[in-house]
Formats: structure tokens, sequence, C-alpha cells
């Protein structure tokens, strides 16, 4: 049981892995992926400097630059896409394989080659889609007068390199097999193009079905989560006569084109800056040293070094990053259970899904017009539950270590403090720039981008230029793979809503309510969270059902800054849960675990938080203590 994890770090995830069949076949598309990377980390470094120094301008000298936030998203949509691309030749996109193994032994081979097959399809139709907007906005301009069409190229330039990559690992594998998976995959689709067309209406297969079909099909193959998405929308496109395919470019595009979305990329660089620079060790050194003689201080110290990590980076998969290659190798030392660490580690990132600035509250915050800072001030309360629950747990089930066995060589005291220091300080600007109203999250996010940059280089002198270089190509390629996940549901929204889902969902869901009131309301809502964040990963979940269930929450009563702290933590329980979260085939990736030796231990921690978040559904108090307190509720 595994899945391709798109992490940038440990073997699992390492940056030929998965690789070895394009770069044998076409050596020259490798290095052209590897020109792109670097080209996409340059991207990141220019697009944090426009920020910061829009921001300085507006804010010190009074003197806003106009073209600053359009060319900040122009530079983001060339990331994603181009970064998109390079993650598709590594390999590293989000994927579960899980369900290909329910097949029989005998099928997953041909389905992992129609897997490849469905991406390479699915690139080329979005190739000719941005090739067709791309040509309808040569004449138009944007709302400061720059051409169109330069916002557009990157799309077109990236869907075209997807392409040829997704070629290329489809035809990496076993010629028979290769050729043999291509004819009945170009079979299945004239078929259906033959059904459509020459039987009578009433016999027709539904757009809606042929997207469902779609979407389960290419899951059950272990296509990656963003390509699934893309897929199911392009069926959609292609059956329903009304919708041009030159909507489907605009659309997956659309997903992207907004200012707030930059924060994303700016604090996943901005925690793996921190793991860089020796933030993250210190940190962990010093915990080790203050708790150490606790009983199960290894798993309390996973815990609150998640939550830590959680204010700063953003990300689940760097905040597990950071904290499990530092933590994991001390629990070895020290003799202890690393599965039981593991499933620690995994529960703990379902505890800091509310801790600011987490990646999936600024998701949910856009996708369904709340307040992000409202969001930010609401999940601190009930992530303060679930880490006291689960320290709790980790202290009763746990046993006393040595902890000088954690760390042989031991770092001075001045240097440990100091660091400390440094780091909550970065935790201090980020909370308060974002929840005062001084800046936006994508603004603050920067500013953390260059502060951490420049603790590594001034007050650790832990980094070099390569190093630096390094870290942005590395934080490119996972912001691509995170947003490109982003754009690819984005597509699926806009055909769930063509469909009528969202009128058919508020009516079911308003009844619901009106039947059996708003709590039983927000128990199915996050029961709907946990289903679909183990399915198709935290982001789509959210981006899918957020703009659809939260009107229908405020209909009902329910302050939508307490339901949007659920669902996310609903999410994340489901991200995170055996058998199929994705969150913890990550987890054990860099842990160097299984998913099956983890899951037992990990049961007890999965029920109490399940516990924990029928409590916070029934005590919306929790949720709305600080908003209110902050007059933002």
């Amino acid at each position: 049981m595994n899945a391709h994890v798109m992490t940038g770090t440990g073997a699992a995830a390492h940056p030929q892995a998965g690789h070895d069949g394009t770069a044998r076949l076409w050596p020259w598309l490798d290095r052209l992926c590897t020109f792109i990377e670097y080209f996409c980390g340059a991207v990141l470094a220019v697009d944090v400097g426009v920020v910061f120094v829009s921001v300085i301008l507006r804010y010190f000298l009074h003197s806003p630059v106009d073209w600053a936030e359009e060319a900040a998203r122009g530079l983001m949509v060339t990331l994603v896409f181009l970064g998109g691309a390079t993650v598709l030749a590594r390999r590293q996109h989000v994927g579960i394989e899980v369900f290909r193994g329910l097949l029989p032994a005998a099928w997953r081979e041909p389905a992992v080659q129609l897997g490849g097959w469905a991406v390479a399809g699915v690139s080329g139709a979005l190739c000719y889609s941005s090739w067709e907007l791309l040509l309808d906005s040569v004449n138009v301009t944007t709302p400061i007068g720059s051409p169109q069409w330069l916002s557009v190229l990157p799309v077109f330039l990236g869907a075209l390199v997807m392409t040829v990559v997704g070629i290329a690992n489809a035809v990496s594998g076993a010629r028979r097999a290769t050729w043999t998976t291509l004819a009945a995959a170009i079979a299945l689709c004239v078929a259906v193009w033959a059904w459509n067309s020459y039987l009578p209406e009433a016999w027709a297969i539904r757009p809606w079905l042929l997207l469902t079909l779609a979407f389960l099909g290419s899951l059950l193959a272990g296509v990656p989560i963003a390509f699934v998405l893309a897929l199911s929308a392009l069926v959609y496109f292609l059956a329903e006569p009304t919708l041009p395919l030159i909507i489907y470019s605009q659309q997956v595009m659309a997903g992207m084109d907004h200012f707030v979305l930059l924060a994303i990329p700016f604090f996943v660089l901005a925690g793996l800056v921190m793991e860089a620079n020796g933030m993250s060790t210190r940190l962990i050194e010093l915990l080790v040293r203050m708790f150490g003689r606790v009983r199960g201080s290894m798993n309390l110290i996973t815990i609150l070094a998640t939550a830590f990590f959680s204010g700063v980076s953003g990300s689940k998969l760097a905040d597990i990053a950071a904290v499990g290659g530092i933590v994991v190798p001390a629990v070895r030392r020290t003799e202890q259970d690393v599965n039981e660490t593991a499933a620690v580690l995994a529960c703990s990132a379902v505890m800091a899904e509310t801790i600011p600035p987490c990646v999936n509250l600024i998701i949910l915050g856009f996708v369904a017009n709340i307040s992000i800072g409202g969001l930010f001030l609401a999940g601190l309360v009930p992530a303060a539950v679930l880490a006291t629950g689960l320290s709790a747990m980790a202290i009763y089930f746990g046993r006393k270590i040595d902890p000088r066995r954690a760390f042989p060589v031991r770092m001075p005291w001045p240097q440990l403090l100091g660091g400390a220091v440094i780091a909550l300080v970065m935790v201090g600007m980020i909370g308060k720039g974002v929840t005062s109203g001084v800046a936006t999250s994508t603004e603050v996010s920067a500013f953390a981008v260059v502060y951490a940059l420049g603790a590594g280089a001034l007050a650790f002198r832990e980094l070099t230029l390569r190093a630096i270089v390094a870290l942005f190509v590395r934080a490119a390629a996972m912001a691509g793979g995170i947003l490109f996940i982003i754009a690819a549901a984005s597509s699926v929204a806009f055909a769930l809503t063509v469909q009528q889902l969202p009128g058919f969902l508020s009516d079911t869901m308003t009844q619901l309510a009106h039947n059996y009131g708003s709590t039983a309301f927000i128990l199915v809502s996050a029961l709907l969270m946990v289903v679909f964040g183990a399915i198709l990963e935290g982001a789509p979940a959210l981006i899918i059902f957020g703009p659809l269930l939260t009107p229908i929450a405020q209909q009902v009563g329910v302050h939508p800054l307490h339901f949007g702290t659920v669902v996310v933590i609903a999410m994340g329980l489901g991200l995170f849960s055996p058998p199929f979260g994705l969150g913890l085939f990550a987890t054990c990736a860099m842990t160097g675990t299984r998913v099956e030796q983890v899951s037992r231990p990990m049961v007890k921690y999965l029920v109490l938080l399940v516990i924990m978040l029928i409590v916070l559904i029934f005590v919306p108090a929790i949720s709305l203590w600080v908003p209110r307190l902050m007059n933002m509720a």
C-alpha cells in the first residue's frame, strides 16, 4: 500500500524517484524539465520580490504600484502550469494507489498504463483548449492595459510540456501493454462517442454520468488527483454540446488567477526556509531539553512542534516533513516505537489544520467568501482543544526516555533560546499582520519569506546561495503541485454548477436542516468532508463543497466561522485516516513506516479526535470565542 506523494522530501519523494523512465527515454526532455524547475524557482523569487516591494511602497512610502497585483498573479499562473509539468515529469503529483489494489492482479499493470494515457490525453486536451484561448485573447487587454495573451501563454506552454511528458511516461512501460492499452482507450472513446451520436437521445449517456464514471475509473487506476479532476471535467465538457472546449482552459486558469492564493507558495517557502536555516532543529532540541523527562515526551514534542510549525508554513506536508525529519531519528535513537510516533504525527496534522496560516483555511476563505483573518482566529481555540486531548493521551500511553540519547551532540543553550525567539517573532508577525487587517495573508506571507531568509543568512548563518536556490526550486515544485490541484478542481466545480448540483444539494441540505435542525446539518456536512477529504485530498474537497455548503449553513443559522473550522478539521480527519487518507501515506513515506503498522496505534488517537470534533460541533462558542473577542464575528 503506497501512494505517489508530492512532498519534496524523503526517499519516496526524491527528485529523481520514479522519473528514470522519462530520463532514459528522452534525455533532452529531462534537461528541459530541469531548466523549467530552476526557471520556476526564479519566478517564485521574483513574485516574492514584487509583493514585498509593493507592500513597502504602499504602506511605508505611500506610493502604491498599480500593476503589482496583476504581475504577481501572472507570475503565479506561470509557476502553476510550468511547475505542474515538472512535477509530472518527476512523477510526484499527489495520487492514491490503494484503490488499484482492489483490482485483480492481472488488471493492475494495464490500469497503470491506462492511467498514463489518461494523463497524456488530458494534457493534450488542455493544450488544445489553451491554444484556442490564446488565439482568442490576442486583441484583448487587461484592466491595466497589458496584453491578455501574456497571461494565457504559460497555460499553453505548461500544457504542451505536460503533453510531451505524459506521452513519455505512458510509453515507458512494456511495449505490448503500452500499445494495447492505447488502442483500448481509443476504442472506448470512439464507442462512447458513437453511442451518443447515433442512438436515440433517450439512450445517450448523460454528461454527469460520464463525469462520474471518469472520476471513479481514473481514481481506481491510480491517476494523480489533479488529473482525476481534470479528466472528469474534460469528459463533461466534451459530452455537453452547449460548452465549447475553450471554456475548459478558461475555467482551469480561472481557478488560479487570484492574488490571495499566492499566500500558499509563499508560506510553503517560508516553512522550508525555516527547516533549512536551522530554526526547526533548534526548536525541537529545545523542546526535548525542556520536556524530555516527561512521560511520553517524544510524542508530546511531536504534537507541540507540529502546532508550532503549522503557524509558519501553512502546508501540512511541509509541517510533517519539518517535524518528522528531526523527531523520527531522535525517536529511533531513544528506542521508542516509531509507528506510534508516526500515528501521533499524522493525528497532529489533523489538529493543526486550523492553526493559521493553514493553506486549507486560506482556500476555504477564498472559495466560500469567508474572512480569512476571521478563520485564522476561529481556528486557534479548536486547535488548542485538540492539541490538549492528544497531549494527554500521548502522556498516558507513553513512557519515559533519556533525553540525552535523542540529541547526542547538544547545542549550547543560548543558541537554542535565540533560535526559538527568532522563530516566535516570525509566528507573531504572521498572526498580528493577518488578524489586525494591516496586510493581507499574501502580503504577510511575503514578509515571512524575507524574514526567514534574513534570519537564516544573518542570525544562523546556515543558508548559502546554493541552498537558497535549491529551496526556491523545491518550494516552486511543491506549490505547483498543490495549486494545480486547485486549478483542476475549479473546472470540476464549474461543471457541477452547470449540472445544477449546487441547487440540488442546497435543497436537500436545507430540508435536512429544517427537519432535523442546524446541528444535524453540520454533522452531515462534517461526514461528507471526512469521506471526500480521504478520496479527493483536502483542497479539491474544500473547493467543490465549501461554496456549496457555506451559504446553506448561513441560511440555517450556523455562523460561517464555526462552520469553516468544523469542515476543515473534518476534511483533515479524512485526509490523515486509514485506509485511504493520502496524508497518512505521506506521513508513512516520510517516517519510513508502513500504513498497516501505523494504523493500529493510530486508532485510539482517531477516536479521540472524532469525539472532540463532535464536541466542537455542539459547542460553537469554542470556535467563536476569539473572533468575538476581536470583534470579527
